[in-house]
């Protein structure tokens, strides 16, 4: 189930009013009991009732310029998730969802998990083309943070990945032959020509989505993120480089399979100097991949540490007060 963050919930709660006139705070005042009732129900799953009480909260705004509509909008939308994930039969609310969640965009763009949810349920409902009409416009968006540029760009580019290996990766293209005295796997162009023209076109494009993403490395700051002394950084902190860190961590994952399938195809077409080339240079990703995963597994086992300790002083404090 989404979860709404509580923290901002009261954050919310304790913002003060200043110079509205006295209808708009009391329609400020609603609105934030709406949400805290909307936030209980949802809580309950009773989706229904929150669902209303969050539309209420965003009427009282018609001109959405408070934070309490702002709000609203977006738990509104994740109320409506909820309900499809609950009822896949219920298309309707993932189409609301997507409208509204839409709405929540256009207050931040920035918002990543708005953008995000829209994907899930466009790709959950197998809506194909809208899906990559949606990540494709995400990435192409200069305004937006570098590394949500580099998210939907890996995005696409795992969808040229799979298409590669659709093809490159069975029976009738990897042959198993002994070379040396060891087994090793030969590869055969496909019997079709057009798969092979496919092979080629997936492994370019997927090539180049995955450098665009990757020169976002800099812009976003990846070299400082990584050189983080996991001990003294804040949990607030920590989470950020984490987050940073997974998205080029996933990008140079997807670089060096997209080598490989490179190197497949050199090998289908005898272009041996070519295989070779691209094996080194798939080596050299793989080995820049394990150098950003080793950073990215050290952060969360500081995390998971600190979650144990945290964990075994609430229990030393609650036998304790026994």
């Amino acid at each position: 189930m989404i979860r709404f963050s509580r923290l901002g919930l009261i954050a919310l709660l304790v913002v003060t009013v200043a110079g509205a006139s006295s209808c708009s705070y009391y329609n400020r005042v609603l609105a934030r009991k709406d949400l805290v009732d909307g936030s209980k129900a949802y809580k309950d799953r009773k989706f229904q009732e929150s669902e209303q009480l969050f539309k209420d909260a965003v009427a009282r705004d018609p001109k959405g310029e408070t934070v309490e509509r702002k709000t609203a909008q977006l738990f509104l939308a994740r109320t409506l998730h909820s309900e499809y994930i609950g009822n896949r039969g219920q298309k309707e609310k993932a189409d609301e969802a997507i409208a509204e969640y839409k709405k929540a965009l256009s207050n931040d763009i920035n918002d990543q998990s708005s953008y995000k949810a829209i994907a899930s349920l466009l790709e959950n409902q197998q809506k194909t083309d809208e899906w990559m009409t949606w990540v494709t416009e995400r990435s192409k968006n200069t305004q937006i943070k570098p590394e949500f540029r580099a998210e939907a760009l890996v995005s696409l580019a795992a969808k040229k990945n799979s298409c590669a290996s659709d093809i490159d990766d069975t029976d009738k293209t990897k042959k198993t032959v002994t070379q040396n005295g060891k087994q090793v796997f030969q590869y055969v162009k496909p019997e079709n020509p057009e798969d092979l023209n496919t092979l080629r076109a997936c492994t370019n494009d997927g090539m180049a989505l995955v450098d665009e993403a990757l020169a976002q490395e800099g812009p976003a700051g990846v070299d400082s993120a990584k050189n983080v002394d996991v001990a003294k950084a804040t949990d607030d902190d920590l989470k950020k480089r984490a987050d940073l860190l997974r998205v080029f961590e996933s990008a140079r994952s997807y670089k060096a399979s997209l080598l490989i399938h490179a190197m497949r195809l050199a090998e289908m077409e005898g272009r041996t100097a070519d295989r070779d080339k691209f094996k080194a240079e798939a080596d050299t990703a793989k080995a820049a991949f394990l150098e950003l995963s080793d950073v990215v597994k050290n952060i969360q086992t500081e995390q998971d540490k600190r979650v144990a300790e945290k964990e075994a002083a609430d229990n030393a404090n609650a036998n304790a007060a026994k």
